[in-house]
This record gives C-alpha cells, sequence and structure tokens, in this order.
C-alpha cells in the first residue's frame, strides 16, 4: 500500500517541479531574477510617418530663406540694389554741381493780389525744369520804371536755401502799400519785373521773369517790402 501512495504522490508533483525548473531556469539567463526581455519596439506615429506633416497631422509649412520673398523667388538682393541706385540717384541730383539757380529760363512766375493780409501779393515761382533748382535770397522787383527796389524783411529769412525740385513751388509775400496809409510816393503799376539773385547777395541770378499784373494795375507805395523766398504759401503770407 505504501508503494502505491508513494507513486501517486510523485504523480501529483511532477508537473509542480517541472514548472519550479522552468522558472529556476528562465531566472538565471540574466542574473537579476527576471527575464531580460530585450529593448521595446519604438512606437510609430501615424503622423511622423507621413512626409510634409506636422505631429498633429497638419500639412507643414516651410519658412523662406532670408533672401528669398514670400512667394519663393529670390529678390532681396535686386530689391536692395535698386533702393541704394535710388538713393544714390537722389544724392546725385542734390549734389551742389548738378543743382542750378531758379530764374526766369526754368521756371515759371505769377503775380497775384490775395485778400489777406490787406495790400499784399503773392509771387509764385514753379521749376520747369529737369535740376533741382535754388531760390536765393529774396526776388527783386521793379514796377514799371521804377529807380529803387524794395527791402526784404530779415525777420522772414528762412534757415536754409529755398530748393525746387522738378514741378514743385516756391513763394515770396509782398507788401504793397501801408494799411493806414502812412506810405509815400503811391503810385499804380502795370508791368512787373522779377529779377533773381545768384549764390551771393545782389549778384545776378540769371533770367529775369514779367508775370502779368491785374488789368486795372497794382497799386503800391514807399511801403513796399518782399519777404524771402519761401518753402510754402503760408509761410510767405505769414508776415
Amino acid at each position: 500500500m505504501r508503494t502505491l501512495h508513494t507513486r501517486r504522490t510523485a504523480r501529483l508533483f511532477a508537473p509542480a517541479i517541472a514548472a519550479l525548473a522552468a522558472l529556476s531556469l528562465t531566472a538565471c539567463e540574466d542574473g537579476t531574477g527576471t527575464k531580460d526581455e530585450g529593448a521595446s519596439a519604438p512606437v510609430s506615429s501615424p503622423a511622423a510617418a507621413q512626409p510634409g506633416k506636422t505631429d498633429s497631422g497638419r500639412p507643414a509649412t516651410t519658412t523662406p530663406a532670408p533672401d528669398e520673398k514670400a512667394d519663393g523667388t529670390k529678390g532681396t538682393e535686386g530689391d536692395d540694389k535698386a533702393a541704394q541706385d535710388d538713393a544714390n540717384a537722389s544724392d546725385s541730383a542734390a549734389a551742389p554741381e548738378n543743382r542750378v539757380l531758379c530764374n526766369g529760363s526754368n521756371t515759371k512766375v505769377t503775380a497775384q493780389s490775395v485778400p489777406r493780409p490787406l495790400n499784399h501779393m503773392l509771387i509764385t515761382v514753379t521749376n520747369t525744369g529737369s535740376k533741382l533748382c535754388d531760390l536765393t535770397y529774396y526776388p527783386v522787383l521793379r514796377f514799371d520804371e521804377m529807380q529803387w527796389a524794395p527791402t526784404a524783411a530779415k525777420e522772414t529769412q528762412p534757415q536754409a536755401v529755398t530748393t525746387l525740385a522738378p514741378g514743385e513751388s516756391g513763394y515770396a509775400g509782398v507788401l504793397l502799400a501801408a494799411a493806414d496809409g502812412s506810405g509815400d510816393g503811391g503810385a499804380t503799376a502795370k508791368k512787373l519785373t522779377v529779377a533773381f539773385q545768384g549764390r551771393t547777395p545782389n549778384s545776378d541770378g540769371g533770367a529775369t521773369a514779367t508775370p502779368p499784373l491785374p488789368a486795372k494795375g497794382v497799386y503800391y507805395d514807399s511801403s513796399l517790402t518782399v519777404t524771402y523766398w519761401q518753402q510754402s504759401m503760408d509761410d510767405a503770407l505769414a508776415w
């Protein structure tokens, strides 16, 4: 009976012993008591596997190179060169040797009475040439055959020479007669001659101009005074 019981017990424990042996063999494979399963395989993202897309799956955008326009064309260097050429051309045009004096040969001159200030006239000079021209000092006026020249109001002298680009205009105001009637030697003129000064005071600036006056003429007296050439009409009539 003991032998039968022993055999039966051995058959019951045999599977358990085999399982323990297998576990022991596995534990010994890496010397730590656990089996080394190796590095886990990387998990690939569907978006990452698609070229030209971001992690979110949206199409990737490309930042233009520094010398590339937004439309992908090269142009920065050319644009810079064009801008530099424009700047050089502007500097060249403003160079003293390329500037001329404004006078009757390269300008259009008009003379007109204004309602305000009282007894004032405005002289307008427009550059009709192709170069910068300078209006130096103040206009020298002569009504009819008068033998004297009106003085200039010193307080109207600008900080810099009035320079006109082609098509631009400069201005001078003229006080024709004293508002209170204190002027002497009043007369009515039918003709006006405008002379221009050169680079030095009272020097010859070139051709004169003879802008037409109103048909009834212009009245003036000994108070006749002019302003220096101004860049704006308001400055010319502010005095």
